[in-house]
């Protein structure tokens, strides 16, 4: 069975979505019939590509509060994604386009490395606090062939790839991330619980 899995690489709650699903695939007893594939999603195509931008200001903007709410809404996310054993540095950090990096990840899936690309730029953004919205941050970080990764963003190529997984998203009615379908036919959307996730993969197993 293939579960997708949409999602942003500068959306916390994707990352935490993320974590609680491989709890449950870990203790799933059919584990090793379950193939994860990631699709891509940008939460704000209007930002300018290649450019880091203060995220307070923008969210401040984007959802009519102040900016100490803002840092503050900020705070109790990383204390939600500490329980669950995510380390999260969000207040006052940085956000850009993330359509390059998608393309990164659509070269990780060709290479089989997708699932290890998709952790290091979750954990590169949300711990470590980089930046993923230039070649040389998205080459550094992904690990792959450091020259292969900046011909694929000069070239353009997986563009295609991107838009197609987007798409795909809008088709099934999926308007925020996380989103995660079992087996084409069950869909699970934002970051639920362990217990949530395993009763989904019981269920599509038996229908």
């Amino acid at each position: 069975m293939r579960v997708d899995i949409w999602s942003d690489v500068v959306c916390p709650w994707c990352y935490l979505g993320k974590r609680r699903f491989e709890r449950a695939l870990a203790e799933f007893g059919r584990r090793d019939e379950v193939e994860v594939v990631y699709r891509s999603f940008e939460l704000d195509p209007s930002l300018p590509p290649g450019e880091a931008r203060p995220k307070t200001p923008l969210l401040a903007a984007k959802f009519g509060r102040g900016e100490d709410e803002v840092r503050e809404m900020d705070a109790q996310l990383e204390r939600l994604a500490a329980a669950d054993g995510l380390e999260y540095h969000l207040v006052d950090g940085i956000v850009g386009n993330t359509f390059d990096a998608h393309r990164v990840l659509h070269l990780a899936k060709q290479q089989g490395r997708q699932a290890e690309v998709t952790e290091r730029f979750f954990r590169a953004y949300f711990t470590e606090q980089r930046s993923l919205f230039d070649a040389d941050s998205l080459a550094d970080v992904s690990g792959l062939d450091r020259e292969e990764v900046l011909r694929v963003l000069k070239e353009g190529t997986y563009a295609d790839d991107v838009r197609a997984d987007i798409s795909r998203a809008r088709e099934l009615g999926a308007n925020g991330v996380p989103f995660f379908v079992l087996d084409e036919r069950y869909g699970v959307s934002g970051a639920q619980s362990t217990e949530t996730f395993t009763a989904a993969l019981t269920r599509a197993f038996e229908d």
